[in-house]
């Protein structure tokens, strides 16, 4: 897929959460019949447990200070009562009824606001799923009655003020545990009554990590990049964006470790936003054969501005791990991957993925929504219709525009005010004839700059077009109770949202819902939301346009009753149908599906040391064939830049001076290359050019197999590689004796990208089918060669004339590679031995047929245990190959780890022959 052919699809209005969950079970259904585990649950990793934790230490008898002592009591005159002497003198138990109280618990949970869409959309997987939610406790709160373990002296000289937080450091292990067994007991409103449990499992976070986290990276960096911030626009000093570094990557860490703790074989685990971003690399690394994905809630920015982020290839990475990468919109996803294209240089799959090494992570997107129905009866509640029709008294005879906002920078408060005071000045015949009522919310962090603005540009309209009967801006600053928010939407003519960026805006889709038993006004809505995208029928602009806005809301004001109503009804069928219960049950569905791919369904072990290391040493006779770059030698952007390193050609020359062991380099590279770098390692055989020529251990000369072959090819598909070269800056074309190949390493990734597929299909859909040619797509280039000459046919070659062989170790990292290893697929179902026949690479250079007629088939020594074909890169990774390397370096550890082996078992064996 590339970004000159988007293949955008259309939202379905026709889904529902009934069909959703039903695709769900069949999908488990035919993944449990392929013997794929599933457990039942989902992990859900959000960065706040949706519960408050306040603390309040229980009182212990040490802690209680000993009243002054009693003084002696003075002899009385008068004696005691009968009574008196008789109880002090029986001796009698205390009453059966005055046993110790049972401990009041230390900890209170309360419900936390906020996130409602997501967390409503977790709730509702109750119904089908086990659910594990996994969270941060956020700052434990000390209860009113508390004296917390932590008190900080006035500065004034006062007593002491017991602080509102408690410090997580002052808790003991059986404080958390008692939080942890109350939490395995509680239970939230909005779970299905008896839909299945939803377990809540803290993360416990040093508290300066845990504000260095939320409070420094996510919020004073990631936040202002993904919303086209950059760091010095919202900072009020000198700005660091690494600053905070440490503090994110330890907070993701420990996010990872208690994932991996509760986690079971066959979970799901869906990572939510921006604040978790490492963690699916790190649960790759703990969990290779888990489920993962991740769900980023935020806007992503194009790739002109991510790259501005200092760690961005580590944030990438991070990312990169999850099976299943989600968005909210499909150009969210596109900014994406193009980031991941060039920052990073990975490439895209035929179906869009990113492959990191082998591992392909999928891109989606899907739109998270509002409990519509929880919204429909919130529209409900009886406190609604006195505030409504006070509003309606209040505004009689004028028209009502409705905006509320956090009083954020991107929220476009400022460009609001500054369109309706344009709606005023264009069109004078609404002065004294409507009214904006916006509500800001207080945000996060407070900026008392943009406060100033907009109360300044708020006197500045009420100055210059109000009079005493008519205030045309009414701004609130402050939090407002459901109530009046749900009646505030309701009495609107006009609603108007314009966010210089956004993700999900809940305030659009509420006001839908709320106008569907009023007015069922029209909504006007800013462009560069991420929810824009599905809802079509609200007045889309462009926040920064002031006329544009300014005559959105006179067409708005004066809309006819059926446009409004056509609008409204096809607006309330998608908020109604895209809910946060879909989006919840979208998810599951689409790592199920992730999970069925072939992709997943087989994970490559790594390579095993133990049995490598078994049949090395029992082999007289043993084959090492070694691709080059990407296995023996990293890639890199310069192909002469990759050289091999020290430890490599230690290794080489360790293992080629062992008399029982054949290495060979098959490579893509010349000749030229080989020789340069590898020539002087005296037994070492090489395949240069895809197995187009061969020099033999111990000799100087190359045999060459396309010498018989028809060549000619090689002239038109020149010509066709300088037609692209001459369109695409950046690449060039390398001629070789029997292979030509179109570099675009150093192009323009997209564009070169999107040539090499145009240039591809030209040549397999023309010149392939005239000429006895293949084509291949390789790393950031695209090779032609001739039918009869590949990696593979070499493989057989050398298998061929060593037939004596009792180990094989073949490595590779490409799809050139793959023809290595299907020519050491030796061994059909349940066979142990196998027969070679006299393979095209033999028979080419036989000079005659009556010569190629006289190789006969072999028998080979080899047994199926001792094959050893190992694929560089992920376990995920795509591959014929038995075993998995992650990286080149580790092919030459596992090759020195041999050597190593073999001189101490000489030297143990020399030993005790000594004795």
């Amino acid at each position: 897929m590339d970004s000159f052919a988007e293949p955008r699809k259309p939202i379905d209005n026709s889904i529902s959460l009934p069909d959703v969950r039903a695709q769900v079970q069949q999908l488990e259904a035919d993944l449990r019949e392929k013997n794929i585990p599933l457990s039942g649950r989902i992990i859900q990793v959000c960065h706040y447990l949706p519960v408050i934790c306040a603390f309040t230490r229980r009182s212990r008898p040490e802690d209680i200070p000993s009243p002054p002592a009693t003084p002696p009591a003075k002899p009385a005159d008068i004696p005691p009562s009968p009574v008196e002497s008789q109880h002090a003198d029986s001796g009698l138990p205390p009453p059966s009824g005055a046993a110790p109280d049972k401990p009041q618990p230390q900890w209170s949970l309360a419900v936390r606001y906020g996130h409602s869409a997501m967390t409503s959309g977790i709730d509702s997987l109750a119904a089908t799923h086990e659910q594990i939610l996994v969270g941060w406790t956020g700052d434990i709160q000390a209860s009113p009655t508390a004296v917390p373990p932590v008190a900080t002296p006035a500065a004034s000289g006062l007593p002491d003020v017991p602080t509102s937080k408690v410090p997580t450091s002052s808790l003991t292990e059986e404080d958390k545990k008692e939080l942890e067994a109350m939490l395995e007991e509680y239970k939230s409103r909005d779970e299905p009554q008896d839909g299945k449990k939803i377990h809540y499992v803290p993360v416990w976070l040093d508290d300066k990590d845990a504000h260095g986290h939320y409070d420094g990276y996510c919020k004073q960096t990631l936040w202002p990049l993904f919303h086209y911030l950059l760091w010095q626009d919202v900072a009020t000093e000198y700005a660091s964006a690494d600053t905070h570094w440490a503090p994110y990557a330890a907070v993701n860490a420990a996010f990872a470790r208690r994932v991996a703790e509760v986690y079971r074989p066959g979970d799901l685990i869906w990572i939510q936003d921006y604040h978790l971003l490492l963690v699916p690399s790190l649960l790759r690394q703990a969990l290779p054969d888990a489920a993962v994905g991740l769900f980023v809630h935020t806007p992503f920015p194009s790739s002109e501005v991510f790259r501005c982020l200092p760690r961005r290839k580590e944030i990438l990475d991070g990312m990169l791990g999850a099976n299943l990468i989600c968005f909210q919109t499909y150009s969210y996803s596109r900014h994406f991957t193009s980031s991941c294209v060039r920052v990073c240089g990975y490439e895209v799959t035929s179906r869009g993925g990113i492959d990191v090494q082998g591992h392909v992570a999928a891109i989606r997107y899907c739109p998270v929504g509002v409990d519509a129905d929880r919204v429909a009866k919130d529209t409900l509640r009886p406190g609604i219709q006195p505030k409504l029709d006070a509003l309606r008294a209040l505004y009689e005879g004028k028209k009502i525009i409705v905006g509320r906002d956090k009083l954020d920078v991107v929220k476009g408060v400022v460009q609001k005010l500054r369109a309706f005071e344009k709606l005023l000045q264009d069109y004078p015949q609404w002065i004294g004839n409507v009214v904006l009522i916006q509500v800001t919310s207080p945000a996060l962090t407070d900026s008392p700059k943009l406060e100033r603005q907009v109360s300044e540009l708020v006197a500045h309209i009420n100055g210059e077009y109000g009079s005493l009967d008519f205030i045309p801006v009414h701004h609130y600053h402050q939090t407002i109770k459901k109530d009046e928010f749900y009646a505030l939407l309701s009495v609107a003519d006009l609603g108007v949202i314009t966010p210089l960026r956004d993700g999900m805006n809940t305030t659009s889709m509420e006001f839908v819902i709320s106008q569907e038993r009023t007015k069922k006004s029209p909504l006007i809505l800013s462009e560069f939301m991420g929810i824009s995208s599905n809802m079509t029928e609200a007045l889309q602009i462009n926040p920064w346009n002031m006329s544009e806005v300014a005559a959105a809301m006179h067409r708005g004001l004066t809309m006819s009753e059926e446009e409004k109503l056509r609008r409204h009804r096809q607006l309330y069928k998608t908020v109604t149908t895209h809910t946060s219960h879909t989006w919840a049950a979208m998810l599951a569905k689409m790592l199920l599906e992730r999970l069925g791919s072939q992709n997943m369904a087989r994970q490559t072990p790594f390579i095993p040391k133990g049995e490598l290391e078994k049949h090395y040493l029992k082999a007289k006779k043993r084959l090492f064939l070694f691709d080059y770059d990407g296995t023996l030698a990293p890639i890199v952007k310069v192909p002469s830049a990759a050289v091999p390193s020290k430890e490599t050609l230690e290794a080489l020359e360790a293992l080629t001076a062992d008399p029982k062991n054949v290495v060979y380099i098959i490579s893509g590279r010349d000749g030229e290359f080989l020789e340069q770098h590898l020539g002087h390692i005296k037994n070492l055989g090489m395949s240069a050019e895809h197995g187009g020529f061969i020099r033999e251990p111990g000799q100087s000369t190359w045999s060459n197999f396309t010498e018989s072959l028809d060549m000619s090819w090689m002239s038109e598909v020149l010509e066709i590689f300088k037609y692209y070269t001459e369109r695409t800056t950046g690449s060039h074309i390398e001629v070789k004796k029997s292979s030509i190949t179109w570099h675009y390493r150093s192009a323009d990734p997209e564009w070169g990208l999107f040539q090499c597929h145009q240039c591809q299909d030209l040549l397999e859909n023309n010149l392939a089918r005239k000429r006895p040619i293949e084509v291949l797509v390789g790393k950031k280039n695209l090779e032609v060669r001739p039918l009869a000459v590949n990696k593979g046919e070499i493989v057989k070659r050398i298998l061929y004339f060593h037939p004596d062989a009792e180990f094989v170790f073949c490595a590779g990292d490409d799809k050139t590679d793959e023809d290595m290893f299907r020519a050491l697929l030796l061994f059909p179902q349940g066979a142990t031995k196998a027969r070679l026949e006299p393979p095209l690479s033999v028979t080419l250079l036989a000079g005659s047929k009556d010569e190629a007629d006289k190789f006969q088939p072999v028998e080979l020594a080899i047994e199926p245990d001792a094959v050893f074909t190992t694929a560089v890169g992920h376990s995920s990774k795509r591959t014929l190959a038995s075993w998995h390397v992650t990286t080149p370096e580790e092919v030459v550890e596992h090759m020195l780890h041999l050597v190593r082996v073999a001189r101490e078992e000489g030297q143990q064996g020399k030993s005790s022959s000594n004795l």
